[in-house]
Formats: structure tokens, C-alpha cells, sequence
């Protein structure tokens, strides 16, 4: 495969990821910086770095990076001596970290259904409604927390099983054959 169709499968792969992000609520730009920067082999980038891998202008990917700074789904340093901003993935708890600033989302949302059970009543077709929605928002909140305090462990575990499924796949390939 040359480098344009290495380029082109990235891209594709890009196009795709970002449709399942903003399907999920995240804006179209912020949507396909993510993508690009989950599927791009690099790990920190400038704004112009993004703006021509996606082929965009550098303003359109001023927002789309605040955006992913202010969720942690990015971060933002700079190189002492410089005047640009560089973009980090740091993809060891990406997730992790992005579902730990949920919980307080999901804290809200349960406080706030909580007072309107307070308000309207427990007794109430609407405060019955706003119980249940506490209750799971609750339950949920509960299970996010064991899950994210279990997913150390289970990370490594499947990064251990990932390595040793890579080394078989290795020693079977013929010598001389590319992976």
C-alpha cells in the first residue's frame, strides 16, 4: 500500500468513527479531531498538524480542540521556547478519565430528579417518575464507579492477552513477510 492509500483508509476509518461521536451528541468537528487523533499514529499535534490531516482550516479546529480539552479528552501543553500549543492524546485512561468527569454529570442529574421528587411528591404520577429516574441515575452512578475502579486491572489484562495474541501472530508469518 503506497503512503496516499495508507492516507485514504486513515481518513475513511476517520469519517466512520466520527459518524458513531456525533451520533452519540458530539459536534461534527470535535467529532472527527477526536477520530483522527484515536487513529493517527501520532500522539501530540499542533493545530496546523490537524488542520491539514483532516484537511480543514486551522480555525475550524480551534473550537473543535477546546471542546476536547475542556471534556479531557485532550490536553493542551506547549514546548518551552515555543508560541504554539501542542494537542496530547494520552490515550493510557483516555476513557477512563472521560466516564470519571460523567459521574459528576450523573450527580447532578440525580440531585436534581431528587428535588423534584421533593417538590411535586413521591405520591405524584411526576414525582413517581422522577424516583425512578433518581434510582437509576443512582444505580448507575454506583456501577460506573466499581467499573472504573475495576478497569486498571482488567486493562492490563487484555493488554497482556493483546501482546501475547501479536508475538503468536508474529512467530507464525513467514520470514521475511511484512505484518
Amino acid at each position: 500500500m503506497t503512503e496516499d492509500d495508507d492516507r485514504m483508509v486513515l481518513l475513511r476509518f476517520v469519517e466512520r468513527f466520527a459518524l458513531v461521536l456525533r451520533e452519540s451528541g458530539m459536534p461534527p468537528m470535535p467529532a472527527r479531531v477526536l477520530a483522527y487523533a484515536l487513529a493517527d499514529d501520532a500522539d501530540r499535534y499542533t493545530a496546523g498538524d490537524l488542520a491539514r490531516g483532516l484537511d480543514v482550516s486551522p480555525a475550524a479546529i480551534s473550537g473543535a480542540v477546546r471542546l476536547l480539552v475542556s471534556l479531557r479528552l485532550l490536553s493542551r501543553e506547549r514546548e518551552p521556547g515555543t508560541r504554539s500549543d501542542l494537542y496530547v492524546l494520552d490515550d493510557r485512561d483516555l476513557w477512563s478519565r472521560f466516564m470519571g468527569t460523567e459521574l459528576a454529570t450523573l450527580e447532578r442529574f440525580e440531585e436534581a430528579a431528587a428535588s423534584g421528587v421533593e417538590v411535586l411528591g413521591a405520591h405524584r404520577p411526576g414525582g413517581r417518575r422522577l424516583a425512578e429516574t433518581r434510582d437509576f441515575l443512582a444505580f448507575l452512578r454506583e456501577e460506573l464507579t466499581a467499573a472504573l475502579a475495576r478497569w486498571p486491572a482488567e486493562r492490563d489484562r487484555r493488554a497482556a492477552a493483546r501482546a501475547a495474541e501479536s508475538s503468536r501472530a508474529t512467530a507464525r508469518r513467514p520470514a521475511g513477510q511484512k505484518g
